[in-house]
């Protein structure tokens, strides 16, 4: 398990206080975002800690995380952070996603649990080319996809049960999906805003592990030369379902203008 930081309360809150600066840097770069409520950032934030919990990283601190709530009233994406383990998780941004579509042929649900951002399961770049149905799966070329190697899925077809899925967390198509965020619409990955993932990509927010290699004089070709990586690079991306019956005003789902320009065939695409 990550070791927290060994902090005086003096170091935690100056930690904090530049840490949280953060969210002015998500304000300015993320152009998708959420306007969550303060009852609602806490509430994640107690859901965050649940799922940690679980997986006995209780613990975790002085690192971002990054949260997805699967529910098909939120498809939403949250970055939080703290910087001791008995305080309580702080928001830094939130962004609309789209996540697993169960019903149709090899979508899955989009897999609960703690995953790790780890160069075992290197990342890689789109390459910007369309598919048949005139979609970019993984987005512009050069969007980074990160990658979370094979998982035990939930199959959203047929009768159901589970198999192993490549499970990844993308931009996706700029003028075709990226405006449909919000609701369930992938094969089982997390798509997200190009801004986002350019946010998350230059700062490294997830990055801790890959940071690493570079620190012990290895290069790696996925990662830009000129990234500014922060000092609270984190590994770990969390995946819940709160099961919320109804879409909260801060969540809106995309309008029918976005969801004409989808060709078909065009939703299946990663």
């Amino acid at each position: 398990m990550p070791e927290h930081p060994n902090l005086t309360s003096a170091q935690a809150a100056e930690e904090t206080h530049r840490a949280l600066a953060m969210r002015q840097t998500f304000a300015r770069a993320v152009t998708r975002r959420l306007r969550v409520p303060l009852a609602d950032q806490r509430a994640y934030g107690q859901r965050l800690q649940a799922a940690l919990d679980e997986k006995n990283l209780g613990a975790l601190a002085g690192e971002f995380v990054v949260l997805v709530d699967r529910a098909a009233t939120v498809q939403a994406l949250f970055i939080y952070f703290r910087a001791m383990p008995d305080e309580p998780w702080q928001m830094i941004g939130a962004s609309p996603v789209a996540t697993g579509r169960p019903g149709e042929f090899d979508h899955f649900l989009t897999p609960l649990g703690v995953f790790e951002h780890t160069p075992s399961n290197m990342d890689f770049r789109a390459e910007g080319t369309m598919n048949e149905n005139g979609i970019r799966g993984y987005g512009a070329r050069d969007m980074r996809i990160y990658d979370f190697g094979w998982v035990d899925g939930e199959r959203g077809w047929g009768k159901g049960g589970r198999s192993p899925m490549r499970f990844q967390m993308h931009a996706t198509d700029p003028a075709r999906l990226e405006p449909l965020l919000g609701i369930r619409h992938s094969k089982g990955c997390v798509r997200i805003p190009a801004s986002l993932n350019a946010f998350i990509d230059h700062y490294g927010i997830i990055d801790a592990e890959y940071q690493a290699l570079v620190d012990s004089g290895k290069s790696l070709w996925v990662l830009h030369s000129n990234r500014e990586v922060t000092p609270w690079a984190g590994r770990f991306i969390v995946v819940i379902d709160s099961e919320r019956k109804t879409r909260p005003a801060w969540a809106p789902a995309p309008g029918s203008k976005a969801r004409a320009k989808v060709p078909k065939g065009g939703d299946t695409a990663d």
